[in-house]
């Protein structure tokens, strides 16, 4: 029997497909919790922005399910470059999907540059929209910049390797890739290639149970210049550090730029070798802070002309002031505006943009203990007396591990503080708690979408 295939011409039948795809892959509460309401705002330059119900829902499913909902729309249309998550809880009247021919996807935004440039090549994985000419220089990262450049001079022998570090949404990637792109467009000899710890370590693990280790060697050692970006994720990969490390020689010995990214410094990085380590110290390293108050202004201004808005200076000091640390959610809450200046055709005023900007930007939190407990007892059944209780049952200690845990990670309070309240424990308890509950995360995927749910709650 032959089955046939329509292809969604709407974006309601096109996200359709999506959460059907979705769902196979999820559990039924994970999917009910995250992927309620959400639908698609618009598509527009191979773009497909997707609305979420808040800025939980927006990181949850960006950081975990990106790929797989890339993936799904990849399948109706080769078209789609990417996907952007935006703040809406009001679906979109039905549209019809834009008829997209390979030259009608290119954005205006890009000018004259030719279709190819428009999307990652496979070749070296590098980004073309990650270049120097888009990425903002302040105070917080100039040291970096000025690195990066020093490196555009001779790669390879000033700065090898460079090591940037720093939060996440801080510009690293940007950072990294851009180098990259540049050494291509200086030197049109490198080979330039761009990688994920997580994905050199995936490529390894295929390598070694297809008994083809050999080619992996031979396709890294062969770069000029190797960008790896998260390196934090080797930790406790023992395989993937030693291959690494043989790389790492390789290419140095041959003159070759290294360049590596993490979210803190590699002497904060556990559970990696100290012969790894000393490579990752060996060059420049160069820490990326979050962004001043004036760098984040001229962040909001750069963001927003690449967008083709033009924002009224009172409007632009008000994103600067009230979106405080993350270029990402910066870059999010002007998404959200772009959305809506699109949807009502006009320029918006402060008070739409003010109430726009309350419902995507994290607030600064405040926490009653109290209240985590009584929703941390009650999403488990407990009673609530009995955190405060010396008991050691198992089906108590869990759970006030990880209260403790939130009232650490997620509000910062002191761990005497934290002691004191949760029923004048010791503050080497809770201690304990919080780098319990840390690690198992790691490894307990249940665990991760407790908590990714308590958080929602709280």
């Amino acid at each position: 029997m032959t089955t046939t295939t329509t292809t969604p011409t709407d974006t309601k039948s096109l996200w359709k497909h999506v959460l059907s795809g979705v769902e196979i892959v999820v559990s039924k509460p994970v999917f009910r919790t995250w992927f309620k309401g959400t639908h698609i705002v618009r598509v527009d330059d191979g773009v497909v922005y997707i609305g979420v119900p808040n800025l939980f829902a927006k990181d949850w499913i960006s950081s975990k399910h990106h790929k797989t909902i890339l993936r799904l729309l990849r399948e109706v249309s080769d078209i789609v470059r990417s996907a952007e998550y935006v703040i809406s809880t009001k679906a979109p009247e039905d549209a019809t999907l834009p008829t997209l021919t390979r030259e009608d996807a290119l954005p205006q935004s890009f000018g004259e540059l030719p279709l190819k440039d428009l999307y990652i090549n496979r070749a070296d994985n590098l980004n073309p929209r990650y270049t120097f000419d888009s990425f903002v220089v302040g105070s917080f990262n100039e040291l970096a910049h000025a690195a990066a450049q020093a490196i555009l001079e001779r790669p390879g022998m000033r700065y090898n390797p460079l090591f940037v570090y720093g939060q996440t949404g801080h510009g690293k990637t940007h950072l990294i890739q851009a180098i990259g792109n540049e050494i291509k467009k200086r030197f049109p000899d490198k080979k330039v290639f761009y990688v994920t710890s997580e994905r050199f370590s995936q490529e390894l693990v295929n390598a070694i149970q297809t008994n083809a280790v050999g080619a992996f060697k031979e396709k890294y050692r062969k770069f000029d210049v190797l960008i790896m970006d998260d390196v934090q994720f080797l930790s406790s990969k023992e395989k993937t550090q030693e291959e690494l490390f043989h790389t790492f020689n390789d290419i140095y010995e041959k003159n070759g730029q290294i360049i590596f990214s993490s979210d803190r410094h590699p002497n904060y990085i556990s559970s990696i070798a100290d012969r790894l380590k000393s490579r990752f110290n060996a060059g420049m390293t160069v820490d990326i802070p979050p962004p001043d108050a004036e760098s984040r202004m001229a962040i909001v201004k750069s963001k927003a002309s690449e967008n083709g808005i033009t924002l009224p200076q009172e409007t632009l000091m008000f994103l600067a002031t009230s979106i405080e640390g993350n270029i990402r959610e910066l870059e999010g809450a002007l998404n959200s505006l772009l959305v809506q200046t699109h949807m009502k055709k006009r320029d918006l005023t402060l008070a739409e943009i003010k109430e726009i900007i309350k419902n995507n930007v994290r607030p600064k939190k405040m926490v009653a203990v109290k209240e985590v407990v009584k929703i941390v007892s009650g999403f488990y059944n407990l009673d609530e007396e009995s955190i405060y209780k010396k008991s050691r049952k198992k089906e108590v200690v869990r759970p006030r591990q990880i209260i403790m845990y939130l009232l650490r990670e997620d509000f910062a309070l002191p761990y005497p503080s934290i002691g004191q309240k949760m029923g004048g424990r010791d503050h080497t308890t809770v201690i304990h708690s919080y780098e319990k509950v840390k690690e198992d995360i790691k490894t307990d995927h249940q665990l991760e979408q407790e908590i990714a749910q308590l958080r929602a709650m709280l």
